[in-house]
């Protein structure tokens, strides 16, 4: 996969009515470690799959699209195949599969971890402001190294460009939370194609996650927003409800054979994606 075949690789994903623009097309292609691929056929974009490469540590695989017109024909397989050849130095492989997707990855040797519930809002109108312990603040250039250490103790891999790359595209974005003089949460987001996208949000309790989210939707109350979280905390999912979320769909976390680097579970609420982790 080139940057010229964005265009292309566009159409695909707006057939399907996902979230990625062309900058996280462009993310995915320009990471210089990862692995993206098309299927082409006569000049035309039939398939696509993309791999993160964080380190060599995780390879998170993602975008994994079939035109309409030529799917049962073993595209998916192939492209699926030909991406685990080039990520067998990674140690882990992941990714976030669809209910529809699972059984394929299943054969390939993929395992279900956990489940991740989709949730979205057109119009945020039921927040509740309660009186909070910590205040959000607006992260600086000298928080960066700290928030990609936090990242990193609790996802399992390093994930500079990834964050780098859409702290650029979303200037302001990023949200903290300190205790004692020390990062203990924070938040980023990003502009989706149809959704303001909410996550990763990494926190060591609940309360200061959903300080986090709250002061988010407080200033995009009016934008149709999207998160992808972890089904095991419930207590956020109903608090998201009674704010207006509704959940959409839900994807499997799935590990290829051995999960070396399960990351911490409890400390994640928000993923980035399914195709970033």
């Amino acid at each position: 996969m080139h940057i010229d075949d964005i265009t292309k690789c566009m159409l695909l994903s707006d057939a399907e009515q996902w979230n990625q623009t062309e900058k996280d097309w462009k993310r995915l292609i320009n990471g210089p470690k990862n692995h993206c691929m098309v299927a082409e056929l006569d000049h035309r974009i039939i398939g696509t799959a993309t791999a993160m490469n964080y380190s060599n540590e995780i390879a998170w695989i993602g975008m994994m699209l079939v035109d309409t017109d030529f799917r049962r024909r073993g595209i998916s397989k192939m492209l699926l195949g030909d991406l685990l050849n080039q990520l067998r130095i990674c140690r882990s492989v992941k990714l976030d599969a669809t209910p529809a997707g699972q059984p394929v990855y299943e054969k390939f040797g993929f395992k279900p971890e956990y489940i991740i519930n989709r949730m979205t809002s057109s119009s945020l109108l039921n927040l509740q402001v309660s009186e909070s312990e910590s205040t959000p603040e607006q992260m600086q250039k000298t928080d960066i190294n700290e928030v990609l250490q936090l990242d990193q103790h609790v996802f399992g891999a390093y994930r500079s460009y990834l964050f780098n790359s859409i702290i650029r595209d979303n200037p302001g974005k990023v949200s903290i939370i300190k205790r004692d003089g020390y990062i203990t949460a924070f938040s980023l987001v990003r502009k989706g194609k149809r959704y303001l996208h909410i996550g990763p949000v990494i926190s060591t309790n609940l309360r200061d996650a959903k300080d986090l989210i709250l002061g988010i939707l407080l200033k995009v109350h009016k934008e149709p927003v999207v998160v992808d979280v972890l089904a095991d905390k419930q207590d956020l999912i109903l608090w998201l409800n009674t704010s207006g979320l509704t959940k959409q769909r839900h994807f499997v976390r799935m590990y290829l054979q051995q999960n070396p680097i399960p990351g911490i579970i409890k400390n994640q609420y928000l993923i980035c994606g399914p195709e970033f982790g």
